[in-house]
């Protein structure tokens, strides 16, 4: 066969192949449109067209940069190398299809320079190391071996090595071709791993490496194309949609305030709200598009599992696992999303199209009317959320166990460690907010606490005039709004200090209080408190998804803190810190926030707080998940640990934003805790382990489960009785007051 009769059976044949391989491509790309875009509700909290600045900054940062990947260093380097080989091999992509058409073809204009022929090689290698790493790391973590504790638990590891030996296999024919080129075409400077592949072939002939080169070119062009497809329909379509999710996620994160319920893109009026309102997310079709673009980025990497305080005390819950069951029961249900939603025809709520369901046969019909949430009771993998170690899991049931969903803390690790910018909390939320407001289906714990918030304005269900108790127990006069008849917070006034329900009637929360307080005074900052005019911030209401009273007590707190004027607050509380701070502004309240820790840390700096006694002790500090993840508040209080003469500061293994978290948050406080390890114990176990004789906090619901977890260990036997739970305040006192 001649040259041209060869060149011949490139176009033909690679003709063929990418016609076929691209057309199943883009009627893949146009259902995914269809499933994510049109089927998914409107997504008013996030603008239609990115700023540019946006777009800048998150692909720069967090796609090219990898910045979230590198968080995990060996992963993070293998990942770096698999992207930025694919980016630079995108070049020899274009010179495989030009291969087919024009003999001995080069990328136009920089093809044949050495550089671009090195980095090309140069990358491939690294490819290659990637996949090692990819290997290795994955035969560490088999889950088979290692269940629950492994990072992979749950995930497809099947498609996770057909995708590596995919890889694999588009470097392998890309050096093959390009090393028989080499041998018909002379030489290529620059390109090292080429030429040593040359060498390999050259002995076999002239004949030969011509032959090997065509049909390697065809094998390289039908690879990336396959490829293509398994991307497509797989985890690893994330490859392309991940730079859109990052693109569109919140910015700088879904951290902190969650977002309001939205009807006709703004926020609901719940004073008045419109009778086809959705409250949360009932079914997958009640879903924003954006929530549903998450669902189809996930890559399975596992991390958000690996630190979810749930997860590593045996609860039911992975935050990768309930991405996981949404996005699959999302594709499941996807003919009948496309012959509805996707086409405007939205079902009514509680209802659906018959005729469609009908239409669409047994299976997706089957799916479509599947549960959201409920019970998976008689599931032999309820404990792993309904997983094997392979990734399988049953389509009976409701989509999302009941006991995974309540366990959820919203901590923030899974947010904070994913690399895709998954918004898990909102979407945990949004069904909470559903089986709360429309299902009233929710732990029966949090009745007594809704009542009380509602009928208290507390969680405790304690009297307003207990508020201000604590005032009593000072030895220093406290400035409380309204006593000398004030309309308005005074101007000598410095900070509204914002006590907190906690503060105010736990008895842990009130020495932190008292602390806080004193040190205000002996510094001579000028303070006041609401006393009985505060009332609970809805934090608790609104984590265990009851929006409606969220918002009467927020509207409450706001119409309070304008009407006197409020614009500095100081708070012992990381989540009064947090609503306060940055959801109240969703209601028209504008306030300078601080945490106590950070005042502290400030009148430390200016000379107003002294530290003379010595406490000559070990200390290790615990970072409240609404302090440090939410609001990236982590230096100030090791500053105020680090200013007591004596004390010598020992971190936990996981601190910092890999803190664990206590139980608490969620509103988790307030409910029972009866599913494997309890999660305070879990993180006392580990402040024991640093052989610390205090345990510093700075949130009082820290304070209370830290505490429940040392005695716990006192009374086992485990702990010494000198071990003691304290805020960083009443530490710092201590050697303030000598």
């Amino acid at each position: 066969m001649d040259e041209h009769q060869m060149m011949l059976l490139r176009a033909v044949l690679g003709s063929i192949i990418a016609i076929a391989c691209l057309a199943f491509a883009a009627r893949r790309v146009l259902v995914l449109f269809g499933i994510i875009k049109k089927s998914g509700r409107p997504t008013p909290d996030r603008p239609q067209s990115p700023a540019a600045s946006t777009i800048v900054e998150t692909q720069t940062v967090e796609v090219f940069g990898q910045k979230k990947l590198l968080a995990w260093t060996v992963p993070g380097i293998a990942h770096v190398f698999a992207f930025w080989g694919f980016v630079i091999l995108g070049i020899t992509v274009v010179e495989a299809f030009g291969e087919l058409y024009i003999e001995n073809f080069f990328f136009p204009i920089i093809g044949q320079w050495w550089i671009v022929l090195f980095a090309e090689d140069l990358f491939a290698c690294l490819v290659l190391v990637g996949i090692v790493i990819f290997a290795t790391i994955r035969l560490r973590n088999n889950p088979a071996k290692e269940g629950r504790y492994s990072r992979f638990f749950g995930s497809h590891t099947g498609a996770a090595w057909l995708v590596l030996f995919m890889i694999f296999m588009v470097v392998f024919t890309l050096l093959t071709y390009r090393g028989a080129k080499v041998n018909n075409f002379g030489d290529m400077n620059g390109a090292f791993a080429s030429h040593w592949v040359a060498g390999i072939l050259n002995p076999l002939g002239a004949t030969a490496n011509e032959w090997i080169e065509t049909l390697f070119v065809l094998a390289h062009v039908s690879v990336i194309l396959i490829f293509l497809l398994i991307v497509l329909h797989s985890k690893h379509l994330h490859i392309f949609v991940a730079p859109i999710n990052v693109m569109y996620s919140r910015r700088p994160n879904a951290l902190g305030p969650l977002l309001p319920i939205y009807v006709d893109g703004k926020p609901i009026d719940f004073e008045d709200p419109p009778d086809d309102a959705t409250f949360g997310v009932g079914r997958i079709d009640d879903f924003k598009w954006k929530d549903l673009l998450d669902m189809a980025t996930c890559t399975e990497c596992g991390r958000c599992q690996s630190q979810c305080p749930a997860w590593n005390t045996g609860k039911p819950l992975s935050p990768k696992l309930m991405i996981m069951d949404l996005r699959d029961h999302l594709f499941s249900a996807a003919p009948y999303l496309l012959a509805t939603a996707a086409k405007g025809n939205r079902d009514e709520m509680g209802e659906r199209n018959e005729l469609v369901l009908t239409s669409v046969g047994a299976t997706v019909a089957s799916e479509i009317e599947r549960p959201l949430v409920g019970s998976r009771e008689g599931d032999e993998h309820r404990d792993t959320d309904g997983y094997d170690a392979s990734g399988h899991r049953s389509h009976e049931g409701p989509v999302i166990d009941e006991d995974a969903l309540w366990s959820c803390t919203t901590c923030g690790a899974c947010v904070q460690q994913c690399p895709v910018d998954i918004e898990h909390i909102d979407h945990f939320v949004d069904m909470r907010r559903n089986m709360v407001m429309i299902e009233s289906d929710f732990p029966a714990e949090l009745n007594g606490l809704f009542k009380n918030v509602e009928q208290k304005g507390n969680p405790w269900g304690m009297n307003a005039s207990m508020r201000n108790a604590w005032i009593e127990e000072v030895d220093f006069d406290v400035r409380v709004f309204g006593m000398d008849g004030e309309d308005v917070i005074p101007d000598d006034v410095e900070y509204l200090f914002w006590v907190g329900c906690a503060g105010a009637y736990e008895d842990r929360a009130k020495r932190t209080t008292k602390a806080v307080a004193e040190l205000m005074n002996v510094a001579g900052v000028e303070f006041m408190v609401l006393g009985e005019g505060e009332t609970c911030t809805g934090d608790p209401a609104r984590r265990a998804g009851n929006e409606f009273l969220f918002q009467m007590q927020a509207m409450q707190n706001v119409e309070v803190l304008n009407e006197i004027k409020a614009k500095k607050i100081v708070v012992t509380c990381p989540h009064c810190l947090n609503t306060i701070g940055r959801e109240y502004p969703q209601l028209d309240g504008h306030y300078e926030v601080v945490h106590h820790t950070q005042l502290l840390a400030q009148l430390l700096r200016e000379k107003k707080l002294t530290p003379v006694k010595h406490v000559d002790e070990k200390v290790t500090y615990h970072d409240p998940c609404y302090l440090g993840r939410h609001n990236k508040i982590y230096v100030p209080p090791r500053e105020l640990v680090a200013a007591v003469p004596g004390v010598n500061l020992v971190e936990m293994e996981r601190s910092v934003e890999k803190s664990f978290c206590c139980g608490a948050g969620g509103a988790r406080m307030w409910m029972e805790e009866t599913i494997g390890e309890r999660v305070n114990v879990n993180r006392s176990d580990e402040a024991l382990g640093t052989g610390a004789t205090k345990i510093a906090v700075g949130c009082p619901f820290c304070n209370v489960m830290l505490n429940d977890g040392t005695t716990q260990r006192k009374q086992e036997g485990a702990a010494s009785e000198d071990v003691e739970v304290l805020d960083v305040a009443a530490l710092l006192l201590q050697s303030v007051k000598e």
